[in-house]
């Protein structure tokens, strides 16, 4: 079992001095909530936030752009992996957006359609540039980003130049978030996958790749992102393909992979706030444990109200069962939403849903750390 070291705890401990001694949050009067405060999102993650980027990628395994995906979402098979919405749509709702982000990849996404935000992410991405080359084609975390400055940047600059008629400061991007879910597929599709290179250790790999991701929010910042939302990696060890892998017939969860999720959630949160926050002290930042969500429907699937939490609602593409993805035209469960996996890694819409309504309301600090989502679109 991988353990903090004791520069870690440092770090917690530095955690609470920060949030003690800093200034309390500046936010609007609560009657104001029934408006929308942000303007959009500007999405950059892995296939539990990707809205569709690799339909448009031709080399790419990692799709979800065919049936039972979609099968309770308007739209249908969009690429998003989830039969309905993902937790960044759920969370566009809550937030009272007027549509859908859209996908960076369909060439329609340009113009107008750019005002409320982008998604940038792309399935089986990672922090490493090298994460996701099982997967094929995949768009790294660092792509995502130079997309973002060198494609969508100055289209916004130039719309709002047109609109407002005034010269563009990156300070409107303030009234974005700036929402990032990766680190999951490092682990999954890289660190863990069997090799006959030497590996760091667990603890090393982790810390270079909290250290990388620390980098590329700091990139963001110096773009004009000033509200951050960071989702945690979920239990790793829970989702079906990997009990499935490991050939668990007691169907528990497989703890070690869970204990690497939990060094990184743990030491991603102590950096962005210690380390990261001096770095970039105009920002805000909000942790949401999307591991501590997930994990609870796990344990009490009926206090949630689940009635699976080990087996994918979908016939994955795999005769073992070992596959992550829905297999094409393949048959689901009857009733999704008693479901928390719809295949071998992905949640539910109805899970996506629990996750959004907590990272926007939440007022628990083992959900939403050191606020919800709600307080930082609110803040000044």
């Amino acid at each position: 079992m991988a353990r903090p070291v004791a520069g870690e705890l440092l770090l917690f401990l530095a955690v609470f001095l920060l949030f003690t001694l800093s200034e309390p949050l500046r936010t609007v009067d609560a009657r104001d909530e029934e408006v929308a405060v942000v303007k959009g999102m500007f999405v950059f993650g892995s296939s539990l936030v990707d809205n569709g980027n690799n339909n448009y990628l031709k080399n790419s395994s990692a799709k979800a752009d065919y049936s039972p995906y979609g099968i309770d979402f308007p739209l249908g098979p969009s690429g998003r992996f989830s039969n309905g919405r993902n937790s960044i749509d759920a969370l566009g709702e809550l937030l009272r957006f007027p549509g859908f982000i859209p996908p960076f990849a369909d060439p329609r996404t340009a113009g107008g359609r750019i005002l409320h935000g982008v998604d940038f992410a792309s399935g089986g991405s990672g922090i490493l540039d090298q994460t996701g080359s099982l997967a094929g084609e995949v768009v790294s975390l660092n792509k995502q980003i130079r997309n973002f400055e060198m494609r969508t940047l100055p289209d916004l600059e130039q719309q709002l130049r047109a609109r407002r008629g005034v010269r563009f400061s990156n300070d409107y991007l303030s009234e974005y978030l700036f929402v990032v879910g990766a680190g999951g597929n490092d682990y999954l599709l890289n660190y863990f996958v069997p090799t006959r290179e030497r590996k760091p250790s667990l603890s090393r790999f982790t810390e270079v790749l909290v250290s990388t991701l620390t980098r590329q929010l700091q990139k963001l910042y110096s773009l004009g992102a000033r509200k951050f939302v960071l989702f945690s990696i979920q239990p790793m060890g829970c989702i079906p393909v990997a009990r499935a892998n490991l050939q668990i017939s007691n169907g528990s969860c497989i703890e070690s992979l869970n204990e690497a999720a939990l060094l990184f959630n743990n030491l991603l949160k102590a950096k962005t706030m210690v380390t990261l926050k001096p770095k970039i002290p105009r920002a805000n930042i909000v942790f949401i444990n999307s591991y501590n969500i997930i994990r609870a429907i796990i344990d009490d699937p009926r206090a949630h109200g689940f009635l699976d939490a080990s087996r994918a609602c979908c016939e994955l593409s795999s005769e073992k069962g070992e596959s992550i993805l829905c297999k094409r035209g393949g048959i689901t469960c009857e009733n999704r939403r008693n479901y928390v996996f719809f295949d071998g890694l992905h949640p539910t819409d109805a899970v996506n849903l629990k996750i959004a309504q907590k990272a926007y309301g939440s007022n628990l600090l083992e959900e939403a750390y050191p606020f919800n989502v709600r307080k930082l679109a609110h803040s000044m």
